[in-house]
């Protein structure tokens, strides 16, 4: 597995890239820089002790200086990936690489480079863009999302805009690009750009140019047609994402699934026309892995599981996302996850508002083998629905319902009589208990939920990312039992648990050795007495939360932040005596 380092580089910090460096990692973002010495210095560690191993590097810092980044080179020969998003200060004037010297270096440096990352910027120029493309003969992909670029007309050029212009991005530049580069090229993103159904088509119909990946996420003058366009030009995709594009409809999607036959990861969410009617061709797609579908508001999942229950040989999906798709009930639910119980991994029904513990039950017995679920505000849920003593007759249930806020939700009794009775009347005992492999799981404002399940159930050796966040009835004791549960949680977020006190946290934190990220923000209890018991359990946190959290002053968050060297970013924001500040 390739993990990616984050780095902040200081002076205090080159010791760690030396260790780093010794045990061959390959992958690595810088942090923290400024333009500062000690910021100089710690590039040059990265140079010197990770630079002949580095495949992938990230600089997204916007205090990168031209002579910090051809210094950094220097030393990074068998770099793949380069990750420049955000870095404008590195092309401000217009003098990246202008030096023959530089050139030369960054020849050298980026000969075997695949993939470059240039969203976000600014003042990126032909200019810099062509120089920055010449050291890297090997592009196969390449992004451009957010760049200012000039697609069609300019108010001084007109049409005839001037190639390798020193002060504008245009299309026109990068088409020569993609012309001269096609028998390579494969991938782009122009996400958030201006490109017109008329570009569209003249990029895809480039001679020799065969994509795999096209990301045109939130362009909003694209088509229907230019989609059905691009599908005839381009149909050996593998990945498409047109999420956000607000113009596209059901005639885009079909066209997809009926002329792209190789697509393996298809994104698209945020598709406000999209309808049912759209998926009807959707199991044609035999690769398809990854679907995402999210804030799609006009879909109910019908449609979906239509299209799939009429193939005899499913699409492989691994990954599912319907979040935000309010519209979702369990009645689609319920044959979905059956459809998909071989394959699936990971699911995201997030705000889908309706759907109740039958879901739960469904997915529970369908899907063992789910790594990530996340269900967040789904206030119907139970429970009874993750304890999996769903009764299928729940009458005396609903004449039970009291306002989550004002009566807590009635928790099953779990004695041996009840349990006896409930198997004679019909009740699924599935629980959450069946995801064995379980490694990310989200109940945001699953407000009906209580200490009763939470602490019995939520027990997953692999689990590494917990979120609870806004369950008024999460107390002590859940944390207790979760912290002894779940000893690999590496994120954890319990925002606004009111319930929770320092003397929760003080008995949990011996069990989170693992924890990294602690998000704790709304906890209105807690006091420096927390802070302690983090600071002298949970070495390897890197990322606390405490925004108002009034009990909690900025002096205790100075003596954590001197007892965990590790920890690189502390919001604090609203807490005790209307303090603010943020590290």
């Amino acid at each position: 597995m390739n993990v990616l380092y984050s780095i902040p580089v200081s002076t205090i910090s080159i010791a760690s890239i030396k260790s780093l460096g010794q045990r061959g990692i390959s992958s690595v973002r810088i942090t923290h820089m400024d333009s500062s010495a000690a910021s100089q210095d710690g590039l040059q560690a990265v140079s010197r002790y990770l630079g002949s191993q580095l495949q992938s590097l990230s600089l997204n810092s916007n205090h990168l200086s031209v002579p910090f980044f051809t210094s950094l080179l220097v030393g990074c020969r068998t770099l793949r990936t380069l990750d420049l998003s955000g870095a404008n200060t590195l092309f401000t004037n217009g003098v990246l690489l202008a030096i023959p010297t530089d050139y030369q270096q960054a020849q050298e440096a980026l000969s075997g480079l695949r993939e470059l990352n240039l969203a976000s910027l600014r003042y990126l120029t032909d200019l810099t863009f062509n120089r920055l493309c010449n050291c890297a003969p090997k592009l196969e992909y390449i992004s451009l999302a957010r760049c200012h670029m000039l697609f069609e007309f300019d108010p001084y050029y007109g049409a005839g805009i001037p190639m390798n212009s020193p002060t504008i991005l245009s299309f026109r530049n990068l088409l020569h690009f993609v012309q001269e580069r096609a028998s390579h090229l494969r991938g782009l993103d122009l996400s958030d750009t201006k490109i017109t159904p008329g570009t569209l088509a003249t990029l895809g119909q480039v001679d020799g140019l065969h994509l795999e990946k096209l990301v045109l996420q939130g362009c909003r003058e694209l088509t229907d047609d230019s989609v059905v366009t691009l599908c005839r030009l381009q149909p050996g995709l593998t990945t498409l994402n047109i999420d956000g594009c607000p113009e596209l409809g059901d005639t885009a999607v079909v066209a997809i699934c009926q002329g792209m036959p190789r697509l393996r990861h298809l994104q698209i969410g945020r598709l406000q026309q999209l309808t049912d009617d759209g998926l009807s061709a959707l199991g044609r797609l035999r690769e398809l892995q990854i679907l995402d579908m999210a804030e799609c508001c006009l879909i109910c999942g019908e449609g979906l599981t239509r299209a799939l229950g009429a193939e005899k040989i499913l699409p492989p999906i691994t990954t599912l996302n319907l979040a935000y798709c309010a519209l979702v009930k369990d009645v689609s639910v319920l044959p979905l996850v059956s459809l998909l119980s071989r394959t699936l991994r990971m699911l995201d029904l997030s705000l889908c508002t309706t759907l109740t513990n039958k879901s739960l039950c469904a997915i529970f017995t369908q899907l063992p083998k789910l790594k990530s679920l996340h269900m967040a505000w789904c206030k119907e849920i139970t429970d009874w629905g993750l304890l999996g003593l769903l009764e299928y007759s729940s009458s005396k249930i609903q004449d039970q319902k009291r306002e989550p806020l004002l009566e807590p939700w009635p928790s099953p009794n779990l004695s041996a009589e009840s349990e006896e009775a409930s198997t004679s009347q019909g009740v699924c005992y599935t629980s959450i208990s069946c995801l064995r492999v379980l490694q990310e799981l989200d109940l945001t404002a699953c407000c009906k939920l209580t200490n009763t399940s939470l602490t019995m159930v939520i027990k997953f050796p692999q689990l590494r990312k917990l979120t609870l966040s806004m369950i008024p009835q999460l107390t002590d004791a859940a944390l207790v039992a979760i912290a002894q549960g779940c000893p690999a949680l590496e994120q954890l977020t319990l925002r606004h648990c009111r319930q929770l006190s320092d003397a929760g946290w003080i008995e949990a934190a011996g069990f989170l050795p693992r924890l990294h990220c602690l998000n704790i923000s709304g906890c209105s209890q807690l006091t420096e007495k927390t802070l302690s018991a983090l600071s002298s359990s949970c070495r390897q946190l890197k990322v606390l939360d405490v925004s108002l959290c009034e009990g909690i002053q900025l002096a205790a968050i100075e003596r954590l932040r001197a007892q965990l060297p590790l920890v690189t970013w502390v919001y604090s924001h609203f807490m005790g005596a209307n303090e603010l500040k943020s590290y």
